[in-house]
C-alpha cells in the first residue's frame, strides 16, 4: 500500500468517535482545521484545495485602505469643528469605497498618483470639489507617514484647479439697504456682523457678548479665530455697537435662530443666500452672487474708518497690507457714497505703511 505524504507543516490528530476513528487535520500545530476524514493520508483535491485556502496569507485590514481610513477618522488629526469634520469624511469615505480594499503600500508607488487623479476626475465638472478630493486624501496620506503606515508617497502638490479669489466682490450700501429691506431682523444681524468684523462665517455665530471688553477709547472686540488660533482685536464700529446694544440680556451669542437658538456656519449662510434672492441683491460684474463671506471687503473698508493702519487690517483678516489696500479700493470704486472719503484715508494709510 502506497503511503501518502501530507503537506508540510500539516498537524494530523486522531481521534476516537462512535463506529471507529476519524482525523483531525489543521494548517499548523494550533493552526486553524480545514478538514477531517476517516483516513490519515487523504489524497482528494478537495483535501489539497481546502489546504490552500486556509493557508492563503490573509490581508490584515490594518494594511488596507479601509483599515487606514478607520484609524484615521477616529484620530486627533481629525479637525475639532463639525463642520470640519463633516467635509473630511465625506471625501474620505469616498475615498475608501474605491481604494477600501487596496493594500496601504500602493501610495509607495510613483503611479499611485495617477490612479489618485483618476479617480478626483470624477468632479472635473466642479473645480472646488475636484481639488477638494485632492486635498484630503493628501492629509490621510501624510498621516499615514507620521504614523509609520507609510515610507512616502507620492501624491504631494497635485495640481489644483479652483481660483478662490473673491477679492473683488463686496457688498455695496445700496446691497446692504436692498436686503435689510425684505430680511427679518434676526438675518439682517447675521450680514451686519460679518460687514462690521470681517470674521470667518465659522467664527461669526461664535461671537457672544463677554467676548466684548472696554478700551480707553472705547470697545473692542476680543476673539480668538478658529482657522489660525490668533487672537483679534477688532474695533466696535458705529454698526457694531448698534447691533451689541440691540442684543438681549439673556442672549448669549450675538446670532441666534428665529426661535432664539444658536447658529451653525452653514445655516447662518444659506440664510444670506435665501433672502439675497428675495432682495434681488444683483451678482457681481462677472455673474457672480455675493455671499456672507463677500463681507470682508466691507468690512476692511469700515476698519479703515475706524482708523485702523493698512497692517492692523490684513493681520486681522489674515492678508497682506498690499491684498487689504486692494479690496478696500475696489469697495470705494463701486461705494460712490463713501468714495472720496474712503479714498482719502485709504491714500493716507498707504503713505503711513510705505514709511515703516
Amino acid at each position: 500500500m502506497v503511503r501518502h505524504r501530507l503537506p508540510k507543516g500539516v498537524h494530523c490528530v486522531r481521534r476516537r468517535v462512535k463506529g471507529g476513528v476519524k482525523y483531525h487535520f489543521y494548517a499548523w500545530r494550533s493552526g486553524p482545521k480545514f478538514w477531517e476524514d476517516v483516513i490519515p493520508h487523504p489524497v482528494s483535491p478537495e483535501f489539497f484545495q481546502a489546504f490552500a485556502a486556509c493557508t492563503v496569507p490573509q490581508k490584515s485590514s490594518a494594511n488596507l485602505i479601509d483599515g487606514l481610513v478607520t484609524d484615521f477618522l477616529s484620530s486627533d488629526a481629525m479637525p475639532p469643528k463639525a463642520r470640519s469634520r463633516e467635509d473630511v469624511e465625506l471625501w474620505i469615505k469616498r475615498f475608501q469605497v474605491e481604494f477600501g480594499e487596496d493594500p496601504i503600500a500602493m501610495f509607495e508607488e510613483p503611479s499611485s498618483r495617477a490612479e489618485l487623479n483618476s479617480w478626483r476626475k470624477r468632479w472635473i465638472h466642479s473645480p472646488k470639489q475636484y481639488d477638494m478630493a485632492g486635498t484630503h486624501v493628501v492629509k490621510l496620506l501624510n498621516w499615514a507617514v507620521s504614523e509609520g503606515r507609510l515610507k512616502e508617497h507620492h501624491c504631494k502638490l497635485l495640481k489644483k484647479l479652483y481660483v478662490a479669489n473673491r477679492s473683488e466682490i463686496v457688498w455695496t450700501p445700496a446691497d446692504i439697504k436692498a436686503f435689510n429691506m425684505v430680511a427679518p431682523q434676526w438675518v439682517q444681524r447675521i450680514l451686519t456682523l460679518g460687514c462690521e468684523t470681517g470674521l470667518r462665517v465659522s467664527d461669526l455665530v461664535e461671537v457672544r457678548k463677554d467676548h466684548f471688553e472696554d478700551t480707553s477709547s472705547g470697545k473692542r472686540l476680543r476673539f480668538k479665530t478658529g482657522k489660525r488660533g490668533r487672537i483679534a482685536y477688532i474695533p466696535v464700529t458705529d454698526g457694531l455697537g448698534t447691533l451689541l446694544e440691540a442684543t438681549p440680556n439673556d442672549q448669549e451669542t450675538l446670532l441666534v435662530s428665529q426661535l432664539g437658538h444658536p447658529l451653525t456656519p452653514r445655516w447662518a449662510s444659506n440664510q444670506i443666500t435665501k433672502w439675497r434672492r428675495e432682495a434681488k441683491v444683483p451678482p457681481w460684474d462677472d455673474g457672480r452672487e455675493k455671499t456672507l463671506a463677500d463681507t470682508r471687503g466691507t468690512a476692511a473698508t469700515r476698519l479703515l474708518n475706524a482708523d485702523l493702519s493698512l497692517r492692523q487690517i490684513a493681520t486681522l483678516m489674515g492678508w497682506s497690507a498690499r491684498y487689504a489696500s486692494q479690496v478696500i479700493e475696489i469697495y470705494a470704486r463701486v461705494s460712490p457714497d463713501e468714495s472720496d472719503e474712503v479714498r482719502r484715508k485709504l491714500e493716507w494709510a498707504k503713505q503711513q505703511e510705505n514709511m515703516q
